[in-house]
């Protein structure tokens, strides 16, 4: 098969690092791809909607898989299938899901998908009487496409007011602050469920746990995500049935009662408070850096459950007895300004898995190109081993400016 994989980031090269394990005959191409996902495929130089439909009718691409949220928003899934392409991800109906965080919460409101108490503004008066009479801490989100970093939590009325005038009027996230939603604060701990849909089931994955801030005992900023674990101890059998009954299930109604159907993945963002799941948010695709965690640990063939998907056949998930930590390397000055340029050494000198998220290829050098630089994927018996692992591959990797937190994978 020739496949097509559309990113840049961790995400895709540890798709393509999966899909060469399981199909080593499969023929890869990235676009636009970085300095990993060179040594597994071809990188095409294309990025927007029409080049890309374009390269695959000419290349005879026999399936696209799509990383990125600002396409998906495009349509390029209805595009690809008004030419008989297949491609794997929702349709633009779909995909507001995750592009609109306003229409995702009157869709959770609506079929009983339970989530925090919120309400969304466009304007910033009623958004400022509305938090004046609030108690903190309130989460605030802008409410378009932020590359996970939309999502502020204000614990007073004058870190709101800033807030709410940061997004509505100074436009710090542009037009994705265009309209806002204002939500209750849920103290508990968070898991990712990734999943896929066949148009008609919703198959969840082995959960995992992403660490969003930049410092460790999730201090500072939100970034895109600091590394990951799988699965998420804290996740278990009685939190996920909980979550089948009062997440999922009602998802699934929805989609179907909507007629939104489509073949991809669904990705649960949940707060767990007091054993009971809170849906934080959705996206269309699979999350970075869960998956750089949970493809390592899948047996599965991932181009089966793939194809299975398209299909609308049953799917089948067969996934190792072990865990995964994955850690995120990144460069000085992430996520504000990130610094670039420096030649990465050492990698040669690990022996667990890796994933190129912000690299190129200069000669036989690696060259930092981005704010997240590389994935290192421990894998052991037990959490600790898997942390183990990673942990002690990092230590033959440099780069000027380095930088990584050392708590991925603690469990509070």
């Amino acid at each position: 098969m020739n496949i097509l994989i559309i990113g840049n980031g961790g995400r895709e090269h540890a798709i393509g690092i999966k899909i060469k394990k399981d199909n080593p005959a499969h023929e890869l191409f990235f676009a636009k791809g970085n300095g990993g996902t060179e040594s597994i495929g071809t990188n095409v130089s294309i990025s927007s909607l029409r080049e890309i439909v374009d390269f695959a009718l000419k290349e005879k691409i026999d399936l696209t898989i799509v990383g990125s949220e600002a396409l998906l928003m495009e349509g390029i899934v209805d595009e690809f299938e008004k030419r008989n392409l297949k491609i794997f991800g929702p349709n633009k109906a779909a995909a507001l899901l995750e592009g609109d965080k306003a229409f995702a919460k009157i869709f959770m409101n609506e079929f009983g998908v339970r989530t925090a108490t919120h309400k969304a503004f466009t304007q910033i008066e009623p958004a400022v009487d509305y938090v004046k009479n609030h108690s903190y801490p309130l989460v605030i989100k802008a409410t378009g496409l932020a590359a996970g970093k939309g999502v502020f939590i204000v614990h007073s009325f004058e870190t709101a007011l800033t807030t709410i005038n940061d997004l509505l009027i100074n436009k710090i996230m542009g037009s994705a602050g265009d309209e806002i939603v204002i939500e209750e604060f849920l103290d508990g701990f968070e898991v990712s469920v990734l999943s896929v849909f066949n148009k008609k089931k919703i198959y969840p994955f082995i959960s995992a746990k992403d660490h969003k801030k930049i410092y460790e005992n999730e201090k500072g900023p939100n970034t895109g995500g600091m590394g990951a674990i799988a699965p998420n101890s804290l996740y278990t059998e009685e939190i996920a049935r909980d979550f089948e009954e009062h997440v999922m299930t009602p998802t699934l109604k929805g989609l179907l009662n909507r007629d939104l159907l489509f073949s991809g993945v669904i990705f649960f963002g949940l707060m767990v408070v007091n054993k009971r799941c809170y849906l934080l948010e959705y996206n269309m695709r699979l999350g970075d850096p869960e998956t750089q965690a949970i493809l390592p640990l899948l047996n599965t063939n991932l181009t089966d459950v793939i194809e299975n998907a398209l299909k609308g056949n049953e799917i089948q998930l067969n996934w190792k007895n072990q865990h995964s930590c994955c850690v995120v390397v990144a460069s000085k000055g992430y996520p504000d300004a990130p610094e670039t340029g420096k030649t990465i050494t050492g990698l040669d000198h690990i022996n667990v898995e890796y994933t190129i998220a912000g690299a190129i290829k200069n000669g036989d050098s690696l060259i930092t190109s981005g704010g997240r630089v590389l994935n290192v994927i421990g894998l052991g018996d037990s959490l600790d081993s898997a942390r183990e692992k990673a942990y002690q591959s990092i230590n033959h990797i440099s780069f000027d400016g380095m930088y990584f937190r050392k708590d991925i994978g603690e469990i509070n």
